[in-house]
């Protein structure tokens, strides 16, 4: 009889256990869920709020117009999207080798005292807000571009211009490509290492042609995430590209990123006819294109993950 009750005591507190251990696990997919259809609902907004001007004007017209005259009814994003690229591929150019570089050291290179003094000083480059950066930039950058770098190569620039927003956002991804390099160099197996050095490669021939060559994929995956963050950086680069709507021939030449002109005009003037809608499909392309650059590099990742397994 006692051990009877016993059982069904136990029987009901194993029952017990496995209906909030169910209630937990469904609590966690919904919040899971919720969280990835963020996305999917920001697109879908954003996309409603669109609308509008999709339907009166063509997206190829949008898109690759240069006239941008909100009064007149005409919301060219060429120029926007242009000076959005600029931007980003000087930003690249700077940043990659720096960051591939400091990433080879990190990783092959420096001893465990000066890892624990580097991460912690590019960690704190990736908290610094961006507002801190466009002041440095406005202090440093313009009038050395201004006064030095462009009347050195013959050229004239008022230091609001591409190079100045490349400069500062190269900056401001060096920790994301520098973090994800680490990382991936530190997945590659010891023994690829060994063998090349077996062979008798310098330490300079093996990270050359063993360690590089295997993380190709994983350094195209952290350039694609500094890219991604690139394209959606606004406060630093709207302070110092000139925000002037056209389309940039030299990095000496003031450019109008897409996140510039969301910020600058969001808010005013949203009186005027498809003027709000123009605004938010600025946003809905900005969102597409980080969205997609974010995708690749995952998918990349991933594949690096699996050739190492």
């Amino acid at each position: 009889m006692i051990g009877s009750t016993i059982y069904l005591n136990s029987s009901k507190i194993e029952k017990k256990r496995l209906r909030k251990d169910k209630f937990a696990s469904r609590l966690m997919l919904s919040v899971t869920v919720f969280s990835g259809m963020i996305v999917f609902l920001m697109v879908y907004g954003l996309y409603l709020k669109s609308k509008p001007i999709l339907v009166n004007i063509p997206l190829g017209e949008l898109i690759f117009s240069t006239s941008w005259h909100p009064f007149k009814g005409e919301f060219g994003f060429f120029p926007y999207i242009m000076g959005t690229i600029w931007v980003t591929m000087v930003a690249v150019v700077i940043a990659v080798p720096l960051s591939l570089l400091t990433a080879i050291f990190l990783s092959e290179y420096a001893h465990k005292r000066v890892m624990s003094l580097v991460n912690p000083l590019i960690d704190l480059l990736a908290g610094i807000p961006s507002i801190v950066y466009g002041v440095w930039a406005l202090l440093i950058i313009v009038p050395l571009i201004s006064v030095h770098i462009a009347p050195l190569l013959g050229s004239f620039s008022t230091g609001y211009c591409v190079l100045s927003a490349g400069l500062v956002l190269a900056v401001m991804i060096l920790p994301i490509i520098i973090h994800v390099s680490v990382e991936v160099f530190n997945t590659m197996p010891h023994e690829l290492r060994e063998a090349s050095l077996s062979l008798g490669a310098t330490k300079w021939q093996t990270i050359k042609h063993v360690v590089i060559r295997k993380s190709m994929p994983g350094i195209i995956a952290a350039i694609v995430l500094g890219i991604s963050r690139a394209f959606g950086e606004t406060m630093a680069v709207l302070m110092v590209a000139g925000n002037v709507a056209q389309v940039p021939s030299s990095v000496f030449d003031p450019a109008y990123p897409l996140p510039a002109l969301i910020a600058n005009n969001y808010g005013e003037m949203l009186s005027i006819p498809l003027y709000d809608s123009a605004l938010m499909l600025a946003s809905l392309i900005l969102l597409i294109i980080v969205l997609f650059f974010n995708i690749i590099s995952r998918v990349i990742l991933i594949k690096v993950e699996r050739s190492i397994q």
